[in-house]
């Protein structure tokens, strides 16, 4: 395998994430993003692929997780303040 394989860093995805969802979980995903161009470009491509997987994983936990995280806020501090205008 050569250097100029394409690995997919997935940054952009990861910093979207990161705003729009979960920041603890996009910083994660911005951190394994950052590190896929420096192996690819290095020829370390089994690293950069890792690498690259990583930061799709931990942009879709942070996709998934900002939606629960605002249910869950919804129910139960939403669910508080209906019962304390009774």
């Amino acid at each position: 395998m050569s250097s100029n394989e394409q690995v997919p860093n997935h940054l952009v995805w990861a910093i979207l994430a990161t705003l729009f969802c979960c920041l603890p979980l996009g910083i994660v995903s911005i951190v394994y993003a950052s590190k896929v161009d420096g192996l690819r470009l290095s020829g370390n491509i089994a690293g950069a692929q890792e690498m690259s997987h990583k930061a799709k994983m931990w942009a879709i936990y942070a996709a998934i997780s900002g939606p629960i995280l605002m249910v869950l806020w919804m129910v139960f501090f939403g669910g508080m303040a209906a019962l304390g205008s009774l």
